[in-house]
């Protein structure tokens, strides 16, 4: 059986490739590859592990001879789920590994916006840490204050509770369902949409960039947020509407921001976001410790090695494919 990996993965994940049996090939260099290279590359193959690739309904049709695929990720709206589910191709994903990675990365996001840590940085490489100013570049504390959460799931409930202990901030949020195990152990209040964005002195995002999600926050609800407002994503930039955050900083209407997803991604080195003191912007780094990354790469090897046995994956997305 033949794997195709269009990135470089953990050599935890190849371990486990290679003790299967698994023939496997590796895309080395330092670019993505195009669709057509990506088609290219999967024939011949029985199985891919998809790193960051787009799999959309033309891909899959040209490569519906694949058996299965395994994301390198939680998140799969990089692929057309229901085309994949009409083929019969099942989709694995890494849920659960790196939910506290990813929590760390927000309340870093949380705490550097909070106290302009990065755009200070940035005046001490420009050479202007100069004359004391006991008024200039003031952040603003945490401790008390309420964190909102948009999708209180493990990320999201992980993120709350390192709030809850570090600064005792009230949890509500918002979700489909109730989460009883943060409303038992945090106090979390679920909350309608209007009142997550209007009592959240921190609205952090970490649900999954759906049809219904993307582009939620536009100008419109920043407008709705308190002037004094953090808003944190490092779910999906989609989700977030830039130009508008962009627009609403700028106005005032909420204090700052911190970015781990941004839409585009790679962000442009010019955006204008960027240099402005109260958003900290990282290169989509919620899941890179080395830990993190070893399980994700275990878990969509076990993915690889189950679908190529004809077994069901240990962590499948659509699990609409062994129906009948």
């Amino acid at each position: 059986m033949k794997v195709f990996i269009p990135r470089i993965i953990p050599e935890a994940g190849m371990k486990l490739l290679k003790e299967a049996g698994l023939e496997v090939t590796v895309w080395t260099e330092k670019r993505a590859l195009s669709k057509q290279e990506l088609i290219d590359h999967c024939m011949g193959k029985d199985a891919l592990l998809s790193v960051s690739s787009r799999l959309d309904a033309a891909f899959l049709n040209a490569c519906k001879h694949l058996k299965v695929i395994a994301l390198h990720s939680v998140g799969y709206d990089n692929v057309d789920v229901e085309e994949a589910t009409k083929l019969k191709i099942p989709v694995g994903n890494t849920p659960g590994v790196l939910s506290a990675a990813t929590a760390d990365t927000a309340f870093l996001l949380m705490l550097a916006t909070s106290r302009k840590a990065f755009y200070m940085h940035k005046q001490i490489q420009k050479g202007k840490w100069g004359f004391f100013e006991p008024t200039a570049n003031l952040g603003i504390e945490l401790y008390g204050k309420t964190l909102g959460v948009y999708g209180l799931g493990k990320i999201g409930t992980e993120m709350a509770r390192r709030c809850k202990g570090a600064y005792h901030m009230d949890i509500i949020y918002h979700n489909r369902h109730h989460n009883e195990e943060a409303e038992n152990e945090l106090g979390a209040v679920k909350v309608s949409f209007d009142e997550l964005v209007k009592n959240s002195d921190v609205l952090t995002v970490h649900t999954a960039l759906t049809p219904k999600t993307k582009g939620v926050f536009d100008y419109h609800i920043f407008s709705r947020m308190k002037p004094e407002a953090i808003f944190i994503n490092t779910a999906r930039g989609a989700i977030h509407n830039e130009e508008d955050l962009k627009r609403a900083l700028e106005e005032g209407l909420i204090w700052g921001a911190g970015l781990d997803v941004t839409n585009p991604e790679p962000m442009h080195a010019d955006n204008p976001l960027l240099d402005m003191p109260n958003v900290s912007v990282l290169p989509h780094i919620g899941s890179a410790t080395v830990q993190t990354r070893d399980a994700m790469a275990v878990l969509a090897a076990k993915n690889i090695i189950a679908g190529l046995k004809g077994q069901r994956l240990p962590n499948i997305v659509n699990p609409e494919v062994y129906e009948n």
